[in-house]
């Protein structure tokens, strides 16, 4: 790139997937349906959990919470992309590109804490059944999730501003479908050392730190579920398995993309890694909780009953 000739860049390109003209409508179709499925497994559980009383316990609660986390996370990047899958115009200006990406990371965050807690939640109830209506109680878990919420804020804050004292002039094509940091580090003209420096230790104590809590937490269930009876062992499990699919969708796509130095950054990687949190990983989550579930399918059974009878 030329940043020492360039002008000021006032809006980015988002080249986003090199596809031939007859694959655009296809990608538009899968990744619409992707998107569409997300928004309704989301609101479903959502719904679900806010009108069934037997749904009114912490674990659903969190999931409650996860749902408009997730249902935010889809959204502030799934529209644009389909927009920019149709369109012969992949532009995004400047300051709409910053306001994504602090979006995106406040939803990221959120959604990686949320993760953590929902650990916490499944520790309590099978370590120490007997306090979990105390320890997990409805204030509790409230401010619990507007910890996260306030955490991940001021962890975007942080990167947001580092990002905005860096000079980008010269080319303006970012290689990815949304303004994510990697991409946005690339292209910058400016020593993006103090922005990775961030990233791996401010970034790694907020991410990282929640993903060795919950290794920490399974490894202390699992040490608990091993004196249980075959049965108790088996409901246990049962319980922390859609927690451990979702914390691996997750996590493995994270890892592999962000801690890393720039200059190793494989814009193809980050791309196929970026569709797995950003795309399947919330749309995937009431899904896997759903149909893991037999409270959950036992609450939608009823509320279609109580529609069909309705009518």
């Amino acid at each position: 790139m030329d940043c020492e000739n360039g002008t000021d860049i006032v809006e980015f390109v988002l080249l986003g997937f090199s596809l031939q003209p007859e694959q655009q409508i296809l990608f538009f179709v899968i990744f619409l349906l992707m998107y569409g499925a997300g928004l309704l497994g989301n609101i479903m559980m959502f719904i679900l959990i806010s009108v069934n009383s037997q749904l009114q316990t912490p674990m659903y609660f969190l999931l409650r919470s996860l749902s408009v986390v997730d249902v935010g996370f889809l959204t502030v990047t799934v529209p644009q992309m389909l927009v920019h899958i149709l369109s012969s115009s992949k532009t995004i200006p400047f300051y709409s590109c910053m306001a994504q990406f602090f979006f995106f990371y406040v939803f990221g965050v959120t959604d990686i804490l949320m993760v953590s807690v929902m650990a916490l939640d499944r520790y309590v109830a099978i370590c120490n059944p007997l306090h979990y209506a105390t320890v997990m109680n409805q204030k509790v878990c409230g401010h619990l999730v507007a910890g996260c919420w306030m955490v991940s804020t001021l962890h975007s804050m942080l990167h947001a501003g580092l990002l905005l004292r860096l000079s980008f002039h010269g080319d303006n094509r970012l290689s990815h479908f949304f303004c994510d940091h990697q991409p946005l580090l690339q292209l910058s003209c400016s020593d993006t050392s103090i922005n990775e420096t961030t990233i791996f230790f401010e970034g790694g104590l907020v991410i990282l730190g929640p993903f060795f809590f919950i290794i920490l937490t399974y490894v202390r269930i699992v040490a608990a579920v091993l004196k249980f009876s075959s049965s108790g062992r088996w409901k246990a499990f049962s319980t922390c398995g859609s927690h451990l699919t979702m914390v691996g969708l997750l996590y493995g796509a994270i890892i592999g993309v962000y801690f890393q130095p720039a200059s190793r950054y494989s814009s193809h990687q980050g791309t196929i890694f970026a569709l797995m949190y950003t795309v399947i990983t919330p749309m995937s989550n009431p899904y896997i909780y759903s149909l893991r579930n037999k409270d959950v399918k036992e609450a939608l059974r009823h509320l279609m009953e109580k529609r069909v009878f309705s009518q």
